[in-house]
């Protein structure tokens, strides 16, 4: 089999090749390097998962007619879409950025795929996609339609997208509603590698809403699990489902949405606590208000997604703030 997957440099996206690859399957990747954290890290990573099977070009998403000659070139059996312009603070500072990475480059994809008939699409949405939702767990049969943040409103845009293009075109696709994940080779303007950081270093963590916070944390190692497996249910019309009876997650097109998280929230306290345990050190702690753009919990029901795959995630938060932090002490000889 061979695969697209856009963002190979990423968290997720540089752990989906590996498992990929090591399984067999060929594997195109593509990046552009975007300085929004450390390049050195994208590059380590893709040190890291270099195979014979796997090839990198660098290559912005958004830029439409590259996009065209790739897939045409190519000939993709499965695109594992996971670039992005990441970040719920930064789209509040730098707004255009998601629009043409999250937007144009989402649309930009899903034209590869109708033009050279991609058996099936797996793209990356987010559990932000909740927004304003109060009743947990979330559900992908909610409704989604108060975000809180730009970017959340541009994966549910991803969202509608695909499912435009999988009734006009016929193209399978499948969103995952990614919920907070973390682990080695982490991205450093997420909570654990923020809190890690600056833990070793003495300083101060910001613990927001005062620490009345909860978080599905989900191990990476989990997530690509759930990738990789969801790659292999490609999504057929139902001709039954309508928009009057059926959950907004499925379609009569061939189209579906899956939560993939851990199905267990955590308190933040109890996360930072989990990781001032691994390190041997108290954290000095700034308790401040909700930031923009944050919301108070998430909490993935992953039924649909077991019931399609046999998806049940296995890591816990002791072993993969013990994973994680384990990694970080030897990248960054901490």
């Amino acid at each position: 089999m061979k695969y697209l997957v856009t963002g190979a440099a990423g968290f997720i996206g540089s752990a989906v090749v590996e498992k990929l690859t090591a399984k067999g399957d060929t594997v195109v990747g593509i990046d552009n390097m975007n300085d929004y954290y450390d390049v050195a890290l994208k590059e380590a990573r893709l040190k890291r998962i270099e195979h014979p099977d796997f090839r990198f070009i660098r290559l912005d998403i958004a830029d439409r007619a590259s996009v065209a000659e790739l897939f045409a070139t190519e000939q993709f059996d499965r695109v594992i879409h996971l670039a992005a312009q990441a970040g719920v603070r930064y789209s509040l500072e730098n707004p255009h950025a998601y629009a043409d990475s999250n937007l144009v480059g989402h649309l930009n994809i899903l034209e590869g795929c109708r033009q050279e008939k991609v058996k099936h699409l797996v793209y990356a949405s987010s559990s932000s996609v909740y927004g304003l939702n109060a009743k947990v767990p979330f559900s992908t049969a909610d409704s989604v339609d108060h975000p809180v943040s730009l970017y959340a409103a541009t994966k549910k845009s991803n969202e509608l997208m695909a499912h435009s293009y999988s009734h006009l075109y016929n193209i399978p696709t499948s969103g995952l509603r990614f919920f907070t994940v973390y682990g080695s080779w982490g991205r450093p303007d997420m909570a654990p590698f923020i809190f890690t950081k600056k833990i070793l270093d003495g300083d101060t963590i910001d613990i927001n809403n005062n620490g009345d916070m909860w978080r599905d944390f989900t191990h990476v190692d989990d997530i690509v699990e759930g990738v990789v497996r969801v790659a292999d249910v490609i999504p057929e019309r139902d001709n039954t489902w309508t928009v009057e009876d059926g959950t907004p997650a499925g379609s009569s097109a061939p189209y579906a949405v899956y939560n993939i998280g851990h199905g267990s929230p955590i308190n933040l306290m109890d996360f930072v606590k989990a990781i001032e345990d691994e390190l041997g050190i108290e954290a000095k702690k700034n308790f401040r208000e909700m930031q923009p753009g944050d919301v108070y919990q998430t909490y993935a029901d992953t039924e649909d997604l077991f019931k399609a795959t046999g998806y049940q995630p296995k890591v816990s938060v002791k072993e993969g703030v013990a994973e994680f932090v384990s990694w970080y002490r030897e990248f960054y000889s901490k």
